[in-house]
């Protein structure tokens, strides 16, 4: 179901859009106030042409006066008209701009702030929809704001000079204002559900397009092409179905806007000739009083659609408002506490798990009453079948996702009492699954220290075994790597990612099934890499292939959401059949993933 069609009545959902718009604006005040008056401006001059063509016509032409003097005055009004038209509409862009990048720059800051459950809950492409074609609406709306006002200002003196001069003439043509008022009410109201639909049908196709060229691979791989060009058409041809709605509401009101401003010309025509030619009113008061009433029209179809933009607007900052409303589950204690200092201990880097129990959405139990103690330096490898919550600990410790029940420590403090960001300093991760950026090799190494120095990017290179390759790259270091890094190969790209680790320098690391993706030829190589880095170093190894599992001094088999034995790896082999059961699972999966490929 799209956004539209879940808020069928337009009436509370406007009022609240209008009101979040109301509260956006109010922090541009001082900008808009000023496009408002230099919009004035260009009013004042905008209404004083007609009056000087009057003087010039009954003085210069009739009274055979001087022409050249009201060609020029007329001229010169132009240019201010011209001068303060042009200014207004720069100071409309440059507030609509700041606008959309201060929305932006919130909703980017934002989205970064909201825990991985929202990420893992929400399409990328619905926030791709937010950040671009939603903010793009209100940018829309924002810059109309001083050529509008200004547009009234300058309806409302028209109206009160064609009022003072011609009374009766001016309410016979100003009749029809009431119903383009009344058409462009109803045509505001009409119009918001399907602009709603049409943000929400865009919504749905970016998200097509970004699952379509992040999964490009996928899609090659399975022959989907033809699949994914279907659904590309369904949201396309919503989008037009959607837009065509939209085009025929405005196809039926925007005409009469239009056409209701030259009725009252006919009057005009009609009744002031008469006027005229009996010698009511001069040429002159005749061609200004038309030209006033000329000036009406775009003004009046302007306002009608601004009110349009407005809807968009409104809905747009609705949709960008649901992102800001979202209270991250995962933040910053009211009174944090610092982690204890590294050179207090010749060895940093405690955890313990107390008591956890934690499940995901779903509510059934992942982890239950879970007890692990790793001390100071030590590499415990965390050993389970498939599902049994492995990278749940990585994710528990990180804090992506806090512990339904019990407490995880670091060095001591409780890791809800630290601020995000010193946590996440000082625990480190080598994920399975590999993201490098669309940068270069010494920028994506750098990732958490963008300053680090040149030697301490290489340092770190060597020490996982990736300086030998980087140097064969076109520019070394300075090789810009493609989309996620897929340029090189799943050992190189976790070689990286392992002396990114390196320049994290963290207290703890955990490796995170970080060879199930490396061709078995080069395991070897990234495991010397992983030893060196682990080196009196507290580590955390998420494994399944055996040989990784022997980079950890101890072993913790998971099992049922506890951890049922720990000890060394010999040790649990030659006692507890648990752990025999579950590597011969493993080790029997990774030869069929082998054969696999061999038969490739």
């Amino acid at each position: 179901m799209s956004q539209a069609e879940s808020h069928p009545q337009d009436g509370p959902a406007t009022a609240e859009g209008w009101k979040l718009l109301r509260k956006v604006l109010r922090e541009q005040r001082t900008g808009l106030l000023q496009g408002v008056v230099i919009g004035l401006m260009w009013s004042a001059g905008k209404v004083s042409i007609p009056q000087l063509f009057k003087l010039g016509v009954d003085r210069g032409i009739e009274q055979s006066g001087s022409l050249l003097f009201w060609a020029g005055a007329i001229t010169c009004a132009g240019i201010i008209a011209g001068f303060f038209a042009g200014w207004r509409r720069w100071i409309g862009f440059r507030e609509s701009r700041w606008t959309e990048s201060s929305l932006r720059e919130r909703l980017f800051t934002h989205l970064q702030g909201l825990h991985i459950g929202y990420h893992d809950m929400t399409q990328t492409g619905q926030l791709m929809s937010r950040a671009s074609s939603d903010l793009g609406q209100i940018q829309g709306f924002v810059v109309m704001i001083p050529i509008t006002i200004s547009n009234v200002a300058m309806v409302v003196a028209v109206m009160v000079i064609l009022l003072s001069s011609q009374p009766m003439l001016a309410i016979i043509a100003l009749a029809p204002l009431p119903f383009i008022n009344l058409a462009a009410r109803r045509f505001s109201h009409d119009i918001h559900p399907a602009v709603l639909a049409i943000q929400a049908e865009q919504a749905e196709l970016a998200n097509v397009v970004e699952e379509s060229v992040s999964g490009i691979r996928v899609v090659k791989g399975f022959g989907a092409e033809a699949t994914q060009m279907r659904k590309l058409e369904k949201e396309a041809n919503d989008i037009r179905h959607v837009s065509l709605g939209a085009a025929k509401i405005r196809s039926k009101f925007l005409p009469g806007i239009d056409l209701l401003p030259s009725i009252g010309l006919i009057a005009v025509l009609g009744i002031g000739g008469h006027r005229v030619i009996n010698g009511q009113m001069s040429v002159g008061d005749l061609v200004a009083f038309n030209t006033y009433l000329t000036m009406l029209i775009w003004p009046l179809r302007n306002i009608g659609m601004t009110v349009a933009f407005g809807q968009r607007a409104a809905a747009a900052l609705m949709r960008v408002n649901e992102v800001l409303s979202t209270e991250p589950a995962i933040a910053d204690p009211p009174k944090p506490v610092a982690l204890p200092s590294r050179a207090s201990s010749a060895f940093t880097g405690a955890v313990t798990f107390s008591n956890v129990s934690f499940g995901y959405n779903n509510g059934q139990e992942v982890l239950s009453n879970l007890d692990l103690v790793i001390q100071p330096g030590e590499s415990v490898a965390i050993v389970g079948a498939t599902g049994s919550g492995k990278s749940t600990l990585a994710r528990l410790l990180l804090r992506f996702y806090d512990t339904t029940s019990g407490d995880i420590t670091l060095d001591g403090i409780d890791i809800r009492q630290l601020r995000l960001s010193e946590l996440r300093r000082a625990v480190a991760v080598v994920f399975e699954d590999t993201l490098l950026f669309n940068d270069t090799v010494a920028a994506n190494i750098a990732f958490s220290d963008p300053n680090a120095l040149q030697d301490r990017i290489e340092s770190a290179a060597r020490l996982a075994g990736a300086h030998e390759f980087i140097l064969e790259l076109p520019e070394g270091y300075n090789t810009v790597l493609g989309e996620r890094g897929y340029s090189l190969s799943g050992g190189q790209r976790q070689r990286i990612a392992i002396a990114r680790a390196i320049v994290a320098d963290p207290r703890v690391l955990v490796l995170d099934d970080a060879t199930s993706a490396v061709d078995p030829a080069k395991e070897n190589e990234i495991r010397e890499a992983m030893t060196t880095v682990m080196r009196g170093r507290t580590t955390l190894v998420i494994a399944h292939r055996p040989a990784t599992i022997a980079l950890a001094s101890k072993v913790a088999l998971l099992d049922e959401g506890r951890i049922v034995a720990f000890g060394e790896h010999a040790h649990l082999l030659a006692t507890n059949a648990k752990y025999g059961e579950v590597l011969a699972a493993q080790e029997k999966n990774i030869a069929e993933q082998t054969n696999q490929l061999v038969g490739e």
